[in-house]
């Protein structure tokens, strides 16, 4: 928990210090549903005992990509739209924390 609290802290520390949106980031935005599908392959796979370390990396870099999908969403959208984004990705965002602190902590 405490990974993911820092995780997050430095994304946006980082952010914040960045200024401007990028545009970049805006444009792949689109890629978005593509990587909510990953996400969701990921999440739904077993823990493998053997490879018990590579499962947490894993976890540990979709969780960062998807609070920078949530950091580059809230700059780049607005209205309804932007609610409804969010939403999916905090629950993105809590499902990959949940798994982090059950098979990674410790």
């Amino acid at each position: 928990m405490l990974r993911a609290v820092v995780l997050v802290f430095a994304l946006l520390t980082h952010a914040t210090m960045a200024g401007a949106t990028d545009t970049s980031v805006c444009g792949q935005l689109g890629h978005l549903a593509a990587a909510r599908l990953r996400w969701e392959m990921v999440r739904k796979s077993r823990v493998d005992p053997a490879n018990h370390e590579m499962s947490c990396r894993s976890y540990d870099a979709n969780f960062v990509e998807a609070v920078a999908a949530r950091q580059a969403v809230s700059a780049c959208r607005s209205g309804t739209e932007l609610q409804r984004t969010l939403e999916l990705l905090d629950t993105e965002i809590s499902a990959f924390n949940d798994l982090i602190a059950t098979h990674c902590s410790g």
